[in-house]
């Protein structure tokens, strides 16, 4: 199995996921939003199969009492989302070196995206979330 690496826009936080990936998932719920400007594009990894370098400059911040959501406390990127009660952790998809070999998967939240933009990539959409993917407050 391939590694692979990633790291935030400055530098200070490098990552290595050494386990398989999931497919990207694309979260339109109002925090993703406001965080972002759009959307979180993330696949998951277990916690076991991440390294972090420079992990003295991720800031933590709880953004709901299920989960938090890691950045860069230099550059301010967006790097991670970790569910509490998961061994998994949601890795942001740009910030992964390219090629990243990450494929697409699926839309959530999609009752809450902004009313600025359009979704028509064909991918499934889900109201809420997928039987599968763990969010805050499940």
């Amino acid at each position: 199995m391939t590694d692979h690496r990633g790291a935030c826009l400055c530098g200070a936080v490098r990552f290595t996921a050494s386990g398989p990936l999931r497919g990207v998932i694309y979260c339109h719920c109002s925090q993703c939003r406001k965080q972002t400007g759009l959307y979180y594009a993330a696949t998951n990894v277990a916690d076991v199969d991440l390294a972090i370098e420079g992990g003295n400059s991720i800031t933590w911040y709880e953004a709901s009492s299920f989960a938090r959501r890691g950045f860069c406390s230099v550059c301010g990127s967006a790097l991670f989302w970790k569910h509490n009660q998961s061994d998994e952790i949601s890795v942001m998809a740009g910030a992964f070196d390219q090629p990243s070999g990450l494929k697409p998967e699926a839309h959530i939240f999609i009752a809450d995206k902004g009313d600025y933009y359009d979704v028509a990539d064909g991918l499934p959409q889900f109201e809420r979330s997928t039987p599968d993917v763990k969010v805050a407050g499940d």
